[in-house]
């Protein structure tokens, strides 16, 4: 059944976001930021993971790096597009309108909640390549070992930021589910060296979130989203990089 996998994912997420409600009330103030810092540093290291797999290549047991200008030109495009569009405010208001309609107005980190949880399940790798073989091929394995994945990362983000982050499966269910539906129109532009560009600048973007997770926020994520088409794009172009 094509979408099972994002049906699936949407779950683990809504689960986890409930089992960590539960755990958050036992749970002291300074255990729940131990939680929030070790998350921080779990969702950095797949982002590194992520991207190390992208940029580094082993011949004849020697270890070489490429793709740097690749990334400096993706990130730098995309954050100034993402800038000039303000990506991040929109989410933010979105979750206000959320915070609103869901009665939890007097939940101050509900917003920083449901945008930091957001960001971390919707733009990994795994969700673009798992949502497009689910489109492409009803395979949706990909994204249910994305789904325990992300159980355990928005119930720890629950436990010490809120309920906010229970609402980041409404993003992943538009997300993934668009670009299920849509699988079957990419599937003839998409090709490997797309996917691989697009899933180097994707962990990055997951490692950021992993910063602003154990430093506070300190990056826009959001705004950088555009990286994103920008890899892709370069993907296309007749360049070396």
């Amino acid at each position: 059944m094509i979408g099972l996998g994002t049906i699936i994912n949407t779950v683990g997420i809504v689960v986890g976001g409930l089992s960590g409600m539960f755990c958050g009330k036992l749970l002291k103030d300074r255990h729940q930021e131990s939680l929030k810092i070790a998350c921080g540093i779990s969702v950095m290291f797949i982002g590194i993971a992520g991207a190390m797999e992208g940029m580094l290549t082993v011949n004849d047991g020697v270890i070489s790096s490429g793709q740097a200008m690749l990334v400096t030109l993706c990130l730098a495009l995309g954050s100034l597009v993402g800038e000039i569009i303000d990506i991040e405010h929109f989410i933010e208001k979105f979750g206000e309108w959320l915070k609103f309609k869901t009665g939890n107005s007097r939940d101050s980190m509900f917003v920083n909640a449901f945008v930091t949880a957001s960001l971390t399940v919707c733009i990994g790798a795994m969700a673009i390549v798992g949502a497009i073989q689910d489109g492409i091929t009803g395979n949706w394995s990909i994204l249910a070992t994305k789904a325990i994945l992300d159980f355990i990362i928005i119930m720890v983000m629950t436990c010490s930021l809120g309920k906010g982050c229970i609402f980041s499966a409404i993003p992943v269910l538009m997300f993934e589910g668009l670009i299920t539906v849509l699988a079957s129109l990419l599937k003839p532009i998409m090709t490997d060296l797309a996917l691989n560009y697009l899933s180097l600048v994707g962990s990055i973007l997951i490692f950021c979130v992993g910063l602003n997770l154990v430093w506070g926020k300190k990056i826009k994520v959001a705004n950088m989203l555009p990286a994103i088409v920008f890899a892709v794009i370069a993907a296309f172009l007749s360049i070396s990089f």
